[in-house]
């Protein structure tokens, strides 16, 4: 063997032992040991309280423990402070709530008045007139009417009757239309809308407006200047248009009310005689006024008696039981006064 071979051997092995330590160390760096933290555990510190001492000089054997307060968090001194005031302000607030709940069982409360109480002052003077048990004679009532009334103006005398009728049923609506013997004190407007020949006969019998082509032009305007309208029924096609206007004024003629005739004439003296027209509510009562104060007594009687018979007249086949239930007379502003059923 020659010095170089020789030479060579340990280089080889040597080499050979600097792979391994390499592989070894790459091997250590990849398997590194896994530390884990340690979870600190917070442990409650506890303190013994100091024993009190005895007048003898000997301590007391109480070894309770004392926690220690947080320093921060539900447990510190700040927090279990809140949480004392938060309590104390909960049970002054149910305190003074029972309290309230008391007092006011304790107040007596006041009856509510009468509507007869929060009534003015002449109406309570008018209402001691009247005896609330009497039903009274027609013209009885109406003398005691009109000494009732106590306002200002001249009071329009109304009559209420209570039928005991269904107005749901076509044959149980009660309606009609008459004229008053003593009129009704009021100045009704009359206005006609007819042909030619009709238009002179209307302003004979004392129409405030007849016409036809310059009534329709007034219609257009809106001008409205009338109580009643009459009309022909050749001239109903013309109006029907304008039934927007008049119908919820309570002005379209109408056949039944006896707005819409051929006797012009004869439609006109009658409105302006004091014709009136009545009607059922939806309770089954009949509203009318009958005249004025101005009136008297005895002319309150013609229009009411006229009324009552003209209710008596129209009386429903298929109505069983009593038809009249109540009449009530009284003024504008005035107490209502029970007038005796003779229907």
């Amino acid at each position: 063997m020659t010095e170089k071979t020789k030479s060579l051997k340990p280089k080889a092995k040597s080499r050979e032992e600097g792979v391994e330590k390499r592989a070894e160390s790459k091997v250590a760096v990849k398997r590194k040991p896994v530390t884990t933290k340690k979870k600190t555990v917070s442990k409650k510190v506890t303190k013994v309280k100091e024993q009190p001492i005895t007048d003898n000089g000997e301590q007391t054997t109480d070894n309770t423990p004392d926690i220690v307060l947080a320093k921060a968090g539900r447990r510190s001194a700040k927090a279990i402070k809140e949480d004392e005031e938060k309590r104390e302000k909960e049970e002054r607030k149910a305190h003074a709530k029972q309290e309230e709940t008391t007092e006011k069982r304790k107040v007596i409360q006041k009856p509510a008045r009468t509507r007869l109480e929060r009534r003015g002052k002449n109406f309570r003077k008018s209402a001691e007139l009247i005896k609330k048990d009497k039903e009274y004679q027609v013209k009885e009532a109406l003398e005691l009417a009109i000494k009732t009334s106590k306002v200002k103006f001249d009071a329009t005398v109304e009559i209420h009757i209570n039928l005991n009728v269904d107005p749901k049923q076509a044959d149980q609506n009660v309606r009609d239309n008459l004229v008053l013997p003593a009129g009704t004190g009021k100045t009704m407007r009359v206005a006609v809308f007819a042909e030619a020949d009709d238009v002179t006969k209307a302003k004979k019998a004392g129409a405030d407006i007849a016409g036809s082509d310059e009534f329709l032009q007034q219609l257009d305007k809106g001008t409205i200047d009338f109580d009643i309208l009459i009309s022909s029924p050749a001239g109903m096609a013309k109006l029907g248009k304008y039934a927007r206007i008049l119908g919820p004024k309570g002005l379209m003629p109408n056949p039944k009310s006896g707005t819409v005739t051929i006797n012009i004439e004869k439609a006109v003296k009658e409105a302006k005689a004091g014709k009136v027209e009545y009607r059922v509510d939806s309770t089954g009562i009949v509203h009318l006024g009958i005249g004025k104060v101005s009136f008297g007594a005895d002319k309150l009687e013609q229009n009411a008696q006229a009324v009552l018979a003209s209710i008596k007249s129209v009386k429903p086949a298929s109505q069983k039981g009593n038809y009249v239930t109540s009449i009530y007379v009284t003024t504008s502003m005035g107490p209502s006064i029970r007038i005796s059923n003779t229907l």
